[in-house]
């Protein structure tokens, strides 16, 4: 049986980790070198860096701080935010990222997938998709859920496999923040329609959501949260060893 995975983000507005609700009232909580170092020694199996306004500003992601993290960190690391060419994808790894993370850029140029693929291989290229309910349908949006692409969210995700993406991490920005459980309606409707892993993203707010989320759908690969780590409400440790106690395989923190 595949372990589960538990994976902090870390959302990066101007050198600086943020959360809010809903993808919207952004306010700062720490620093992410600090952060990323407490989460790859306290048991996290992976990190997730967003710089999460690069796109909606259209610029590149910054790329100092990267690197710090990625030189305290002993953990596989994904990187996004303003990714937009194979350039992007060769700068942001060179920068000690392990996987690319593609969400706008790949909207603007559905190329990108494939030609990221064929560069880099598909275990390095990460579609993340950011979704809410529009009129019923799950809808993607972009530019850091600040723009309504109309684009059928599940439709996307099967042509993001089909170009070439490992890996689906699935934003729910109806349930961000919110912290009571993620979008498990969602996740089904996404893991019926593909093979590829799974990572569910939106809602956690405490242990109980992650044993709802693995016992709810086998075909969730990982489970990816903020607020509850960075605030302490949940640590790392004590989550993995429920999950255990469950019957959820996880990686073990000794």
């Amino acid at each position: 049986m595949l372990t589960k995975r538990i994976i902090p983000c870390l959302d990066v507005r101007d050198g600086e980790v943020v959360k809010g609700v809903n993808f919207k009232g952004l306010s700062r909580v720490s620093s992410p070198v600090d952060l990323a170092k407490h989460y790859s020694e306290c048991g996290a199996d992976e990190l997730v860096f967003y710089d999460i306004t690069a796109s909606f500003e259209g610029r590149r992601l910054f790329t100092d701080i990267l690197k710090e993290v990625a030189s305290t960190i002993f953990i596989p690391l994904t990187v996004g935010g303003g990714i937009n060419t194979p350039a992007d994808f060769d700068r942001v790894l060179k920068c000690g990222a392990d996987k690319v993370s593609v969400n706008s850029g790949a909207i603007k140029n559905p190329g990108l997938i494939r030609e990221a693929a064929e560069i880099y291989g598909s275990q390095c290229v990460v579609l993340s998709v950011d979704v809410k309910r529009v009129n019923g349908k799950f809808t993607v949006f972009a530019k850091g859920g600040r723009e309504n692409t109309g684009i059928d969210a599940i439709e996307w995700i099967k042509r993001g496999e089909d170009a070439g993406a490992g890996e689906i991490v699935l934003n729910s920005i109806d349930t961000d923040g919110v912290k009571k459980g993620f979008d498990l309606e969602m996740l089904r409707a996404v893991t019926e329609v593909t093979s590829l892993p799974v990572i569910a993203s939106g809602g956690a707010g405490c242990i109980d959501d992650f044993i709802t989320l693995f016992k709810d759908n086998d075909k969730v690969d990982a489970g990816l949260a903020a607020s509850i780590f960075h605030f302490g409400e949940v640590e790392i440790k004590d989550l993995k060893n429920t999950l255990a106690d469950n019957g959820i395989s996880v990686r073990k923190v000794w």
